[in-house]
């Protein structure tokens, strides 16, 4: 794990397998699965991080709008902690497109390294947030070892993990 970063005021999240199970025999839109629940840790994060972060959720999910994905956040009570959502039926562009980061960054009129990005999947969180110019904090709750150009990857194990990066 490298240094401790300092939490920007605004935070990106990943949405599936970072603040909500993604159950991997689910089908169709997460709002409309008969079970939801949040990732273990999740609401006390959010609790906390919102008192003094703008919370913003940035999914790659194809299937849900942005009012879906909003459903689904009320479904386990996770809404009030959100200050926005961006998917690719917002934005038209998805995780995979170069420009999703920047769009993300243009509607919030932010400076890139002035937001971190939290996912769980480098391929799709983690390096372009950084190629983008965000900071990334990797949610590496198995523990992969994984040899990487990127130094300045922050890894945590559990979204607790992310409190004490900011208590610390």
């Amino acid at each position: 794990m490298t240094a401790p970063i300092k939490l920007t005021k605004t935070v990106l999240f990943d949405w599936g397998n970072t603040l909500m199970v993604d159950f991997p025999d689910a089908q169709g839109k997460m709002c409309d699965w008969e079970v939801v629940e949040e990732v273990s840790g999740t609401r006390a994060m959010l609790a906390e991080l919102s008192k003094y972060h703008n919370v913003y959720i940035a999914t790659n999910a194809a299937d849900s709008s942005k009012n879906d994905i909003i459903r689904a956040f009320e479904r386990v009570g996770l809404s009030q902690y959100t200050d926005g959502y961006f998917c690719k039926a917002s934005i038209g562009l998805s995780k995979y497109d170069s420009g999703f980061y920047p769009a993300i960054i243009g509607k919030l009129g932010v400076k890139p390294q002035d937001v971190t990005m939290v996912g769980d999947t480098l391929e799709k969180d983690i390096y372009p947030a950084l190629e983008a110019g965000l900071q990334a904090i990797w949610l590496n709750a198995e523990g992969t070892v994984v040899e990487s150009d990127h130094a300045n990857i922050v890894q945590i194990q559990s979204l607790i993990q992310l409190l004490e990066h900011l208590n610390g």
